[in-house]
């Protein structure tokens, strides 16, 4: 959405969160068979909440649409219920930069397949190279070809495209256009092997700022756009004429007439600007390019629009408005594949008032506005916006004319006309996804109706959350938006935090004793950066900053809501009695150290800084450090202390270049123990206890027994179940964990880019070691059982399995075996213990799924290696019976 989005990843690195070589897209299989528990994963509803750079629809499939956006992955459209399904959630925690999609391709000729150019950062941000990953169910499944450079998903120029694209006549040659200088590439085997055309004449030179020395905005920003004119080509044959745009304000567009064989810079062309987008009308003969002055999506002072007659080679400009009363660029460029002499564009660089949206009937000699003035500043709209689903579009503003709220838009750099459907259109936001369905209106003087098409579409950074014991199950602290108070989590709240409403939320906490007591800080351009609710943060009052804060950094809320601690950015610690109308500096603890209160006395706090702890007995004044050792060095590191005990401290974080795991403290911090079963911790949150247990679930983003996953433990660390699988990952994690203190097995995890993901159990027994039990009696009855492979990469795959009771006898336990036909191994299996040997494989049930009812069912997973093939197993037996196969 705003520039702060850049910067949530970028400060986990910046950290040395997040290390190691790239693995395979799904987790390699893991060294060690952990417990592991059947989860149901699901988003907090926000809706939207980022930037939506491209939208693509296929070309020859009704309904059949993808979207990208610039951290959060890829989504598909689904028209039965008018929702996005994400289709990356497998990228892992070693390759969390392949959440970036710098662009998408739908194959016409094929509708099952889906290509994605995946990559976040082209500087050392990110520590991988970027991949083209290919589907070809419709990007349910994904295998991968790295890259031997980076692609640049969350970088700038990343609202121009599509990079990436598939001859329309001839589906097995892609063409990719590279950043940082690396040129243009092809593949000819449906995007397996790549190599760079070496005969392009131009690898661009834009840079948004050549003086930027993190390589950010100094990036050149390389081959932009390829569009292929399907007219010249047949069925199977390659097209000869391709269109490729480049980042040079003075060679922005190339032609090659002889399928990619040679490369001429298109005579006559304009220059001074960079052509974002390349559109091509074939039918009528057209090529429409959007000009802008910057490569976006944030700036852009100028802009023009040009046609470029592909049969005389004539340049016509068909700017809008002139050049002269442009204060932005133009980007989203589309045409009515029904009705060709319809095209559309964006000024997505007009922040304010609002973004314009122009359209044209006849081919870009005459347009119209979406909006006019009538008499400055009140303007007439051609359209109505209805916000109801996501009602905090409105971001609770009040503007003066001519601005208006909710706004149509900003960062407007994809817009598409549904080639099936002229009524539809949808284009992207800086924060969310809008469509209309009668689009039409436009032309016959009614207005058009814009709603959010977002829905299933979860894209926010997630920096802290919360779950108190009363009130709202989840607060949210979110990078752009603020962040959010869900009293239903299936549901879509009615306004972000407000009063102040910082762009980024960089921590909240609440009163343990008093939950009604919140406070959050965050980062404004201008205005106070803490924030204070009595209410469980419905409403919210501004406190007042000690002088010298710039940014939020963290506080912490005394358990009893008496005192706040602050550690803000731009000055040192500070604590406060009340809601912070005065200010006193703290001492004993270093400037921009982590914060945190204890649970039970409201008088201790705690803080942590370069490998050292603090603790605070009266109320944050003064601050003594710990002579524990062996903490991380480093500042990457997120602690908590347990509610209802005091003292009783738990500290996760690290680096790969040392110490790197989780720590306990029993003592308020005077020593820590580090859990031996822990090899990496980066997150560590807190639910309720499980049936039985009296001490509270523990919850952790780390890597355990050579796995890197979400992780529960109900005995106090002592033995710990993975409660994500490979097909649920979601890139990084290492933000913030919370459980529920009122829902067992509940947890919520934050992302960088997918927004608030929460799980729910299917374990009712709160075991997390429960070894499996033999069955007794054996099983009788009729069984079926359902084989289905849910995942498959390169050496690996995944499996679910279903046993069904069809019997009329319940079962106290089973073991269902099968062979392997292929020398298939597995790694790692969920929700039941097994043996292995050779090709023969035993499951059993664990000690809390052996009862399956008649007429019930009981599900496990693994997953595993193949080699050659991996057909699936044609028997099954349980016990003595042979099971049917569905």
């Amino acid at each position: 959405m705003r520039r702060t989005r850049i910067l949530t990843a970028v400060l986990a690195l910046a950290a040395g969160l997040l290390a190691g070589a790239p693995p395979v897209l799904a987790a390699s299989t893991p060294s060690t068979t952990l417990a592991a528990d059947t989860y149901t994963w699901k988003n907090a509803r926000i809706d939207g909440g980022g930037f939506v750079p491209g939208i693509v629809f296929n070309r020859t499939e009704k309904n059949l649409a993808y979207a990208r956006t610039d951290i959060g992955g890829a989504y598909r459209w689904q028209q039965s219920t008018k929702t996005w399904t994400p289709l990356l959630d497998s990228v892992g925690w070693n390759e969390w930069g392949h959440t970036g999609v710098v662009s998408l391709a739908s194959d016409s000729v094929d509708p099952d397949k889906v290509y994605a150019a995946v990559g976040t950062y082209t500087n050392s941000w990110d520590p991988t190279n970027g991949a083209v990953l290919r589907s070809a169910d419709r990007g349910a499944s994904w295998q991968k070809t790295d890259l031997p450079f980076k692609l640049g998903g969350n970088m700038p120029g990343r609202g121009m495209g599509e990079r990436l694209a598939i001859d329309p006549n001839k589906d097995s040659v892609l063409y990719l256009g590279a950043p940082s200088g690396k040129g243009l590439w092809r593949s000819t085997d449906s995007g397996v092997t790549w190599s760079q055309v070496t005969n392009f004449p131009n690898v661009g030179n834009y840079q948004q700022d050549p003086n930027d020395t993190t390589g950010y905005a100094s990036d050149n920003q390389g081959i932009v756009w390829v569009t292929f004119d399907e007219s010249t080509g047949s069925s199977g044959s390659a097209t000869k004429t391709i269109y490729v745009g480049v980042a040079d304000k003075d060679n922005a567009v190339y032609r090659s007439t002889d399928a990619g064989a040679t490369w001429t810079r298109l005579a006559g062309q304009p220059t001074g600007h960079l052509a974002h987008k390349g559109v091509l009308d074939a039918e009528n003969g057209y090529l429409y390019l959007a000009y802008s002055d910057k490569g976006g999506p944030y700036d852009g002072g100028k802009g023009q629009v040009w046609r470029y007659a592909t049969a005389s080679g004539t340049w016509t400009n068909i700017s809008p408005v002139a050049e002269a009363d442009t204060y932005y660029g133009f980007s989203g460029l589309t045409v009515d594949r029904r009705h060709p002499g319809t095209v559309m564009t964006t000024a997505y660089s007009s922040w304010w008032p609002d973004t314009q949206i122009f359209r044209s009937t006849d081919s870009g000699a005459t347009w119209t506005k979406a909006w006019d003035y009538t008499s400055y500043p009140d303007r007439a709209d051609r359209y109505t916006i209805d916000v109801s689903s996501s009602p905090w579009l409105t971001f609770g503003a009040h503007p003066s004319p001519p601005e208006q709220s909710p706004k149509l838009g900003w960062m407007t750099e994809s817009l598409e006309i549904d080639p099936f459907d002229s009524n539809r259109m949808m284009y992207g936001t800086g924060a969310t996804l809008y469509g209309t369905e009668n689009l039409t209106q436009w032309d016959s003087g009614g207005k058009f109706t814009v709603k959010p098409m977002v829905q299933g579409l979860e894209e926010t950074a997630v920096n802290d959350l919360a779950s108190p014991p009363s009130g709202a199950p989840l607060l949210s602290a979110l990078g752009d938006i603020g962040g959010f108070r869900h009293t239903d989590l299936t549901k879509v709240p009615s306004m972000m935090f407000t009063s102040p409403t910082f762009t980024t939320t960089t921590s909240l906490d609440f009163a343990e004793t008093n939950p009604n007591t919140v406070v959050r800080v965050g980062d404004l351009d201008s205005g106070p950066h803490i924030a204070f609710s009595t209410d469980n943060g419905a409403n919210w009052f501004a406190g007042t900053d000690p002088s010298g804060v710039s940014g939020g950094g963290t506080v912490a809320a005394a358990s009893d809501g008496s005192r706040f601690v602050w550690s803000p950015v731009g000055t040192g610690v500070q604590y406060t009695t009340g809601f912070g109308s005065s200010w006193q500096a703290s001492s004993g603890i270093p400037t921009g150290a982590v914060v945190e209160s204890d649970r039970m006395d409201p008088k201790t706090f705690y803080g942590f800084k370069s490998g050292k702890f603090y603790v605070s007995s009266d109320g944050g004044a003064t601050f003594t450090a710990s002579s524990a050792s062996g903490l991380p060095s480093g500042d990457s590191v997120r602690f908590k202390a347990l509610p209802g005990t005091k003292g009783d401290v738990w500290l996760a974080g690290g680096a790969s270049d040392g110490a790197y795991g989780l720590w306990h403290s029993t003592d308020g911090g005077a020593s820590f123990t580090r859990l031996p079963n822990v090899e990496q911790a980066d997150t560590i949150g807190f639910g309720k206890a499980a049936p039985g247990a009296a001490y509270q679930t523990l919850y952790t983003s780390a890597k355990i027994g050579g796995v890197r996953g979400i992780f529960r433990s109900t005995d106090q660390g002592a033995t710990w179940t993975r409660i994500n699988d490979d097909a649920h990952q979601w890139g990084w994690t290492g933000g913030a964990i919370t459980g529920d203190p009122r829902v067992y097995g509940r947890v919520y995890v934050s992302t960088n880019g997918r927004g608030v993901v929460y799980g729910d159990t299917s374990d009712t027994g709160g075991g997390d070691g429960g070894g499996g039990t033999d069955p007794s009696p054996t099983p009788t009855g009729a069984c079926t059982v359902t084989y289905r492979i849910t995942n498959q990469w390169a050496d690996g795959f995944q499996a679910d399995v279903r046993l069904d009771n069809t019997g009329s006898t319940a079962w106290t336990g089973w073991s269902l075996g099968w062979s392997f036909a292929n020398g298939q191994k597995i790694g790692q299996l969920w929700n039941a213990d097994f043996t292995q040997s050779g090709a023969a494989v035993t499951a059993k049930n664990v000690g809390w799924n052996g009862n399956v009812a008649a007429g019930s069912s009981v599900s496990f997973g693994f997953t595993g290696t193949w080699s050659g093939s991996n057909a699936k197993p044609t028997s099954f037996q349980l016990g003595d019976q042979t099971c049917t196969v569905a």
